[in-house]
């Protein structure tokens, strides 16, 4: 490693480093090479002028907004930005009549809306037939799933596009390249040493933002160059824990916290928990895995271990890190000290592997359907009883196939709220 030397570079930093790095065209674009390498359909759009009503949907820092602004640079178009947090219809009607004016004139609007998840339903009907004439070309942007989080008329009138978190390589180059920028305006040569540089990448989790937001406390805070591990621990305050979140050990830690959470201890479930907050782990990544172990190994047992579950994925959407990580925490000791059962994952393994075995099984007749007098004719829902005539609202018949009538698939426990369903079935 080269002799350190004392540079200091804070002041070189007039606005933050993530604003000052951004990329202006395709070139300088880290990262998302499905999307926007040679010959991939975004960037023959881009390139060619021909863009249409578009989704962005990946998680934060991987370059959405970032390529929202590139395509400004390259389209003919008149661009406007506005955020879902802050807009509402008034606004938007006001850039759709200006859309209008503009195309009177040959010239289309393309509205980036960030965090277009954050519109609700009548902000979201109001773009819809703007975009179907072609009004405005929508490019929305959203963390969340678009299939949940926007409607499908206007999913239906739009080309997703999924951005990934960026790779170890993206994240060098980008790494490099602010380096390099803030280097040659200091007259130096600004370096990390590998160490220091894996640690950098590992620690900005695939995000962008977190790496040069990073990167910007290092420039304000080093004045010895190159940066070794050592120092960047000590600037960030932070130790070098054994975490690789695309490795063994992030597998290793994953497994413990299910399995002490499924061995009811909340100690040990606490402490797995936080070795992958603090290794970097993405607190929305564990709020995905305590979800799908309320409903697997918890269930009907314990049915609000679900509720507790999702509230803590909002939890961490809300709040971010680090005011999230007790919110993840109250949800890992209750689902810890939740009375277990696995019936309801069984029986859905089950009921797959019938389904593989008998097919497309005949729906019986009397619980079908009989919307119209043909089909009353042909005995559809012939011999139906109806569930509220009857003394407690219950009723024994036949909701199964034919083939499959004796067959259960779901066998309750003795545990927690299960043990009444037990007791209403066998009633």
């Amino acid at each position: 490693m080269p002799k350190t030397k004392k540079i200091s570079v804070g002041h070189l930093l007039r606005e933050p480093l993530a604003n000052m790095m951004r990329p202006k065209t395709l070139e300088e674009f880290f990262g998302q090479e499905e999307l926007v390498g040679d010959g991939k359909t975004l960037k023959k759009l881009i390139e060619a002028d021909q863009l249409h009503s578009m989704i962005f949907f990946g998680p934060p820092g991987v370059g959405k907004t970032t390529l929202a602004q590139i395509i400004t640079e390259k389209t003919a178009s008149k661009f406007v930005t506005i955020s879902a947090v802050t807009a509402g219809v008034p606004e938007l009607r006001k850039v759709v009549a200006e859309a209008e004016d503009f195309l009177r004139l040959g010239t289309r609007t393309i509205l980036f809306v960030d965090e277009i998840h954050r519109f609700n339903n009548s902000q979201q009907d109001f773009l819809l037939p703007h975009t179907e004439r072609g009004t405005v070309i929508l490019i929305g942007a959203t963390t969340e799933n678009p299939s949940f989080e926007v409607n499908s008329a206007l999913l239906s009138r739009s080309q997703v596009f999924v951005f990934k978190a960026l790779n170890d390589e993206a994240l060098s180059g980008i790494a490099r390249r602010a380096l390099k920028k803030i280097g040659e305006l200091a007259g130096a040569e600004l370096e990390l040493d590998n160490e220091a540089m894996d640690f950098l990448i590992g620690f900005a989790n695939g995000d962008a933002r977190n790496l040069l937001n990073t990167l910007e406390v290092i420039f304000k805070v080093a004045d010895k160059w190159p940066v070794d591990l050592e120092e960047m621990r000590r600037i960030l305050q932070k130790k070098n824990l054994r975490y690789d979140k695309k490795g063994e050990e992030h597998y290793n830690i994953i497994s413990a916290l299910h399995k002490s959470m499924r061995d009811s201890d909340p100690d040990g479930a606490l402490y797995w928990m936080m070795r992958m907050l603090e290794g970097g782990e993405d607190p929305l990544y564990i709020a995905r895995r305590l979800i799908r172990f309320a409903s697997e190994d918890i269930g009907m047992a314990d049915p609000h271990a679900l509720l507790v579950a999702v509230a803590a994925k909002d939890a961490c959407h809300f709040n971010g890190m680090p005011e999230c990580e007790v919110n993840l925490a109250q949800t890992v000791v209750h689902l810890a000290m939740a009375p277990k059962s696995n019936a309801l994952y069984t029986a859905i393994g089950e009921i797959k592997k019938t389904i593989k075995e008998t097919g497309n099984l005949e729906v019986p007749l009397h619980i079908r359907n009989a919307p119209t007098k043909l089909m009353k004719e042909w005995g559809y829902g012939e011999g139906y009883k109806y569930a509220h005539n009857f003394e407690g609202a219950k009723i024994d018949q036949q909701h199964l196939p034919d083939q499959l009538k004796d067959r259960k698939f779901y066998y309750p426990t003795d545990r927690g709220l299960e043990a009444k369903i037990k007791q209403k079935l066998e009633e």
